[in-house]
């Protein structure tokens, strides 16, 4: 059926505000059961999740949890070269945590600021800013990326965090396999499949912050081959404070819904189709802000043989939003296309080469002369090519090298290589290292933003992009240590040093009042990550992490750029969770984390305390009270104050 024949209802679909949040999950239905020549509903209870849960996933099995993030293949966390946390569908579920960013807080390996209350910026390894743009996002493959800032709008994404199996964080740049933007680290958030998510799932929570939410999912098969899901959800979340302590109108709502096919019409092959549709609004003291989108996604995965395979994904994404009181208005059509192959040459090579093409059509208005993206409308292609040879130089030796060529609009050619090597003289133990460079290519604001839009007299201050603006670049040096001494116990230990070019400023052309985007900053950061599980009994784990952090930036020749706007970045970091079994069906689950003060703007170091106490009723229907920021009535993050929030909520699976 082709994708023309949706654009009505992706029409009505964006015209779904938060006050119908279920028309976008009844859409969903429709594309659905459009998409599917025939329907044949089975309930099942395989989804359902029993109170000892934790008993189950010893450390041992975590320890062989399998990711991709890292090498683009699946291969055991203990294996895996690089600095890598994992948050598991367990730690989803027992956090309490009500969207993407606060789940996030559960690795120490990234730094998540809330502005306010829809909006964060989050970061790994410094650049804690604004416009946080060193950091890859991606969701089952998908890049929700806006090259209006080259970063993420974290208040669009939406995902039920029931139906997450888990979500890989891996720090350190990761260009060699995912290209621009992965600087700094990468995020890979991986959906269930639909097998694993059979039955019905209905959640409803309310409190103070959280005013109200609620998730409707239903997972069915059609025969042997084919399962699926279709679901909506919705949250209402309140006002935060200024810092004098006054309310802030920023309050927002925002409802989405989509779907989930999976078939497998033989045994060497496998294809997924989703999509997803989201509404949103946010109240301000002028006119409210806006934002919504749609997402369709497509992948086949082809077995070859035992040691070869192929995989072929295509998605198309539309975002806008308009933002006030700016009156921003921008709207992104995303159209990609990857292949990926993978096979082995003889005993010692395995082989992971892949190409893609991303269309992009961006538009950007603004209702005012004051500051304005021009050209309003740009077009720009993505082409990519990227190798990767893993190489068994013996059974305990393991080197990959790798690089990806892409090529810009912009800038034209990038070349983003690594070398990684790691050592497992044992099955408890592994060391590695990893040298990389990586770019972040230009976004619109760097070369296209103006301030003000239209020419102005002759001794009139102004702000311009940078038509000559280059990636920004880095050059990273890693050493790590991975260890588990015994079934209870695992640590994790990364390194870094990273030497940064050509990062983002703001300089005067001589001669001039007009102020001009360059790369005028240069500079290295530096720091050591900790992270491990330790499980005391069968009914109490605990999981935590340290991170320390430091950076020297500096001008380059003709810069006087006041490079603190680049990043307000804690040298500390700490986190410590605990999830424990209580008599009674009971469970009892506290997140405590420490962040160090913030430079610029100075904002005071603060500790945080999450907490969750749920009853498990029977194997359907579970209870549970959830406190955030208890630690405070209200602190301050670096722009509005957080309140302290409290919410109850229940789930039920049928």
């Amino acid at each position: 059926m082709p994708l023309t024949f949706f654009t009505p209802i992706f029409r009505l679909w964006s015209e779904a505000d938060a006050k119908q949040p279920f028309l976008l999950g009844l859409l969903s239905v429709f594309i659905f059961l459009c998409l599917t020549p025939a329907t044949s509903f089975a309930q099942t209870n395989s989804n359902r999740l029993p109170a000892n849960e934790l008993k189950k996933m010893s450390l041992e099995e975590l320890m062989g949890l399998e990711v991709t993030t890292v090498s683009k293949k699946s291969e055991k966390l203990t294996k895996a070269a690089s600095a890598i946390q994992v948050i598991t569908h367990e730690d989803i579920k027992r956090s309490g945590a009500t969207n993407l960013p606060e789940l996030l807080r559960l690795v120490t390996n990234l730094q998540v600021t809330q502005l306010n209350s829809y909006a964060h910026i989050i970061s790994s390894r410094g650049f804690n800013a604004a416009f946080s743009n060193k950091l890859l996002v991606m969701i089952d493959g998908r890049t929700v990326y806006s090259p209006l800032f080259a970063g993420v709008f974290w208040d669009a994404q939406q995902v039920v965090l029931e139906d997450i199996e888990q979500i890989e964080v891996v720090s350190g740049p990761g260009g060699t396999l995912w290209g621009a933007n992965a600087i700094n680290g990468a995020i890979n958030i991986i959906t269930k499949k639909a097998k694993d998510t059979k039955g019905l799932l209905l959640t409803a929570a309310a409190g103070n912050f959280l005013k109200k939410a609620g998730t409707l999912r239903y997972g069915g098969s059609i025969g042997t081959d084919i399962s699926y899901r279709i679901y909506a959800q919705h949250h209402d979340r309140g006002n935060t404070y200024l810092p004098d302590g006054e309310a802030e109108m920023d309050a927002w709502r925002i409802s989405n819904g989509g779907f989930r096919l999976d078939w497998t019409p033989t045994t060497k092959d496998a294809v997924t189709l989703q999509g997803n549709s989201y509404g949103g609004k946010q109240e301000t003291l002028q006119s409210p802000s806006y934002l919504d989108g749609q997402n369709i996604l497509s992948r086949w995965t082809h077995t070859v043989s035992e040691n070869s395979g192929i995989v072929v994904q295509l998605y198309f994404d539309r975002t806008w939003r308009r933002d006030a009181p700016s009156t921003l208005y921008n709207e992104l059509y995303t159209y990609d296309l990857e292949f990926q192959h993978e096979f082995k040459i003889g005993d010692k090579h395995r082989l992971l080469w892949g190409t893609g093409y991303r269309s992009l059509d961006d538009h950007t208005f603004n209702s005012t002369d004051f500051i304005g993206i021009l050209p309003n409308i740009r077009h720009m292609d993505l082409f990519s090519v990227f190798i990767q040879d893993e190489i068994m130089l013996s059974p305990m030796t393991i080197l990959t090298l790798g690089t990806k060529v892409q090529h810009n609009d912009f800038t034209g050619i990038e070349i983003q290589p690594s070398t990684r090597l790691a050592w497992s003289p044992d099955s408890q133990q592994t060391i590695w290292m990893a040298v990389s460079r990586a770019v972040r290519t230009p976004s619109r604001i760097d070369v296209d933003y103006y301030l003000p839009v239209y020419p102005v007299p002759p001794g009139t201050p102004s702000v311009q992009g940078g038509p000559n603006f280059v990636s920004e670049k880095v050059g990273a040096y890693e050493l790590g240590y991975r260890i588990q001494p015994d079934d209870n116990l695992t640590l994790s230990l990364a390194s870094f040093f990273n030497n940064y070019s050509d990062l983002y400023s703001v300089d005067v052309l001589p001669g001039t009042l007009t102020y001009q985007i360059q790369n005028g900053v240069e500079g290295q950061s530096w720091g050591l990550e900790i992270s491990g599980a330790w499980q005391l009994s069968e009914d109490w784990r605990l999981k935590g992490g340290y991170t320390y952090f430091d950076k020297d930036l500096h001008n380059s020749a003709n810069s006087t750029y006041d490079f603190s706007a680049l990043g307000n970045d804690a040298k500390h970091q700490g986190l410590l969770t605990s999830n424990m079994n209580l008599p009674g069906n009971f469970q009892l689950d506290l997140s405590m984390r420490y962040l160090g003060e913030l430079p610029q703007p100075l904002i005071q170091d603060y500790f945080g305390l999450d907490a969750r106490v749920a009853w498990i009723l029977d194997e359907s229907i579970e209870l549970s009270v959830v406190g955030q920021n208890l630690g405070k009535e209200k602190h301050r993050e670096i722009l509005n104050q957080i309140p302290r929030s409290l919410y109850g909520k229940i789930t039920c699976r049928f």
